[in-house]
């Protein structure tokens, strides 16, 4: 299970690390930390040092209610820090949390490595026709509404039944356009309680059938934190217990605020899984 990033091929077979770096001032842990380029280089050298394989790049906050930010603000955010990135770590493999075509362009352009939408082209019809053009892997997560609106609409009529069908009626738009490298994120925390999160958790092996890589998002989430009763900034040990189980159900990428703790609970796994016999 591979998929190309730059003309470089990454075997997910074995699980990978994605590190989030937040570009925007709301994000619900770790919002407005990066403000100056000392910090973000810092945060950056400290996630490939401790083996992040991709960088995620967001600068529209998607928790629940945050305010809608204008593609040409994104925009600002983004292609400095991307170009500050790419100069002093210039193999970095840089994804960019976007659901807005002409951001996703311009950041391709610019030099990044892959696109990440939490809408699947739901809240750009332009999408999937500028990642195929572009050709780069393309992470579609499930979502019902827009981050404002999510909150409202956690209903299904069988949850992993909805999101299989609503997952196969996007791969095959993305195939028919010849969308190569296709990666499913079942969007935990995204129009979904608490309760119908764990059901996700639990049911996330039968994301397998399509045979795609699964990103699995956990890292400090509220399902976590309000199920401990506690904070986001106290949720590191709780990531850490789900990324173990999302692992043994199949996750291929973690997407994590904290690099170090996931890549081990990925290296405990491989080896538990070297030693089935």
């Amino acid at each position: 299970m591979t998929i190309n990033c730059k003309g470089e091929l990454i075997d997910l077979s074995q699980p990978k690390v994605m590190g989030i770096l937040n570009l925007t001032p709301d994000s619900f842990y770790d919002g407005g930390k990066y403000k100056d380029e000392k910090t973000i280089l810092l945060q950056v050298e400290q996630m490939l040092a401790n083996g992040a394989t991709f960088i995620d790049m967001g600068a529209y906050s998607s928790r629940p209610g945050a305010e809608h930010v204008p593609e040409d603000q994104e925009l600002q955010r983004m292609l400095p820090i991307l170009d500050l990135i790419l100069k002093h770590y210039p193999e970095t493999f840089i994804s960019i949390d976007t659901f807005s075509s002409k951001v996703a362009k311009h950041c391709i352009e610019s030099g990044a490595a892959i696109i990440n939408d939490i809408s699947a082209g739901n809240l750009d019809d332009r999408m999937f026709q500028t990642v195929a053009e572009y050709q780069v892997p393309y992470v579609m997560m499930h979502l019902k509404g827009t981050p404002q609106s999510m909150q409202k609409l956690a209903t299904y009529d069988d949850l992993i039944k909805d999101l299989k069908l609503y997952f196969a009626q996007k791969i095959k738009t993305a195939t028919s356009l010849k969308i190569n490298d296709i990666i499913i994120d079942p969007g935990f925390g995204f129009a979904k309680t608490t309760s119908q999160n764990f059901t996700l958790l639990n049911h996330l092996n039968l994301f397998q059938t399509f045979g795609l890589p699964l990103l699995i998002g956990l890292s400090r989430k509220s399902m976590i934190y309000k199920v401990l009763e506690s904070s986001s900034k106290e949720a590191l040990n709780g990531t850490t217990v789900l990324h173990t189980v999302a692992l043994l159900k199949g996750a291929n990428i973690l997407r994590v605020h904290d690099v170090k703790e996931a890549l081990e609970s990925v290296t405990l796994i491989e080896e538990l899984k070297a030693n089935s016999h």
